[in-house]
């Protein structure tokens, strides 16, 4: 049986640069033994300061060892699946895998059991959300003591937005970092933390460009229009209501999730993830994209600082799974319910459309839906990486003659996997440029 990866594809899972580099010293038969594989798992024995037992779930691509690192994956199993991929004869199939293996299985059977029933039990025993009216007397009572806290805060930071108003948007230009972290911790103070984060993200746009008064103009309007939307929340659609919650710091909780959230099964593709520095470690968003619906879906993880996300990801595989949305009036946000195939490989085509004027009509028409919606996947058949040297700025431009700008930085991968000529494109739109994720060329996708 042989994986269908990429030997970059693995390295994507690698938590770290380090972990990546000490990954590919162990790519190689000399420090394994007892290596083999069926279609379910694979797995093999390092040696290293002891003898680590290596299984790799061929479904999930989740890896499980029996090193004391803190590092997920660590660097033996992202040893062994290199080695499965650059030397395949080297892991032999076997219909017998020894002891460690097969009672690893059978807990693996045994634990997805058992979260069946529970998904069952919930659905049926299912708690209304706290933001929401009923549940029992104490939620009720922690419920309303919230809803006074936010609904005070909304209310002095609506006078605060009303100042800036009044004042003009040119005194901000002197303003400290600290200017807009108060506002903030009033925030997080009044349990709205969605509010606080969108103030901490707008600290970071005064000066940041010479347009950054009418950028900071669209994100205050925005805030405001929530802060509204929140004001009239029951005369909102449910749907939207959810939006409005979860906007301003209601979380739903996984369990919740499933019994609440829509459910999808496709074949979904990887294509590619983003990682950003926060304040109390890291955030992961990996954008998924169904073959046969186009849904785009987004998965997004947390990591503390040094730890690594719940989660490995592989950018350019496809699996069919069942995902669950969160419930929105634009459903965009997911998580993974089960996975109900192998994994293989991109092929062919990325689904999406051939010209960016049909793209941005479906980014349009999501901002209808959803007017506060800041990221969207973007994917483009049959578009040309080009470089304006004029400008000295980058773009992806269509058989129609239109494009759209990346992101700044420097993109002559991107360019050396086109050759100049037509590609399949992924990336990350975030209403003004592209964030480049992967390319699909000859029938490999690449990350880029």
């Amino acid at each position: 049986m042989e994986i269908q990866l990429t030997a970059d594809q693995i390295l994507t899972m690698a938590p770290d640069a380090s972990s990546a580099t000490a990954g590919k010293k162990l790519g190689t038969s000399k420090p394994w033994k007892n290596v083999g594989q069926n279609p379910e798992v694979l797995w093999g024995e390092c040696q290293g300061s002891a003898l680590y037992q290596v299984r790799v779930d061929l479904t999930t691509l989740a890896i499980h060892c029996t090193c004391p690192s803190r590092k997920q994956p660590c660097k033996h199993g992202l040893g062994l699946l290199l080695l499965a991929v650059n030397n395949p004869s080297s892991v032999p199939a076997s219909e017998e895998p020894p002891d460690w293996i097969v009672s690893w299985l059978n807990k693996r059977a045994a634990a997805s059991k058992r979260k069946e029933t529970k998904e069952a039990e919930e659905a049926l025993t299912s708690q209304p959300n706290v933001a929401s009216p009923g549940g029992t007397s104490t939620q009720r009572k922690s419920a309303g003591k919230r809803l006074a806290q936010v609904t005070q805060g909304i209310e002095r930071l609506n006078l605060w937005l009303n100042d800036l108003a009044r004042n003009g948007l040119g005194s901000l230009e002197t303003q400290p970092a600290k200017f807009w972290e108060d506002q903030a911790k009033q925030m997080v103070d009044a349990q709205a933390p969605g509010l606080a984060s969108r103030l901490r993200r707008m600290a970071a746009i005064p000066n940041a460009s010479a347009d950054w008064p009418a950028k900071l103009l669209a994100q205050l309007g925005q805030l405001a229009l929530l802060t509204q939307a929140f004001h009239r929340l029951d005369q909102l659609e449910p749907a939207l209501q959810e939006d409005v919650r979860l906007m301003i710091g209601w979380n739903l909780r996984e369990d919740e999730v499933i019994t609440r959230g829509e459910q999808v099964t496709d074949e979904w593709l990887t294509i590619g993830q983003v990682v950003d520095e926060v304040e109390r470690g890291r955030t992961q968003r990996v954008w998924l994209l169904g073959t046969a619906t186009q849904r785009p879906a987004l998965i997004i993880q947390f990591a503390p600082p040094g730890g690594s996300f719940p989660e490995a990801f592989t950018a350019g595989v496809r699996q069919k799974a069942r995902l669950v949305y969160w419930p929105s009036a634009s459903p965009q946000r997911a998580l993974i319910g089960h996975r109900l195939g192998s994994v293989t490989s991109v092929q062919e085509h990325l689904p999406g459309p051939t010209s960016i004027e049909a793209f941005l009509h479906q980014a349009a028409t999501e901002m209808a839906r959803l007017p506060w919606r800041e990221r969207f996947l973007c994917t483009l058949q049959d578009v040309t990486p080009v470089y304006e040297s004029e400008s000295r700025r980058w773009y992806v431009r269509d058989s129609h003659g239109q494009a759209l700008p990346l992101v700044s930085g420097e993109h002559w991968r991107l360019l050396a996997l086109s050759g100049g000529l037509p590609i399949d494109f992924a990336g990350e739109w975030n209403g003004e440029t592209l964030l480049p994720l992967g390319a699909l060329t000859e029938g490999t996708y690449h990350i880029v």
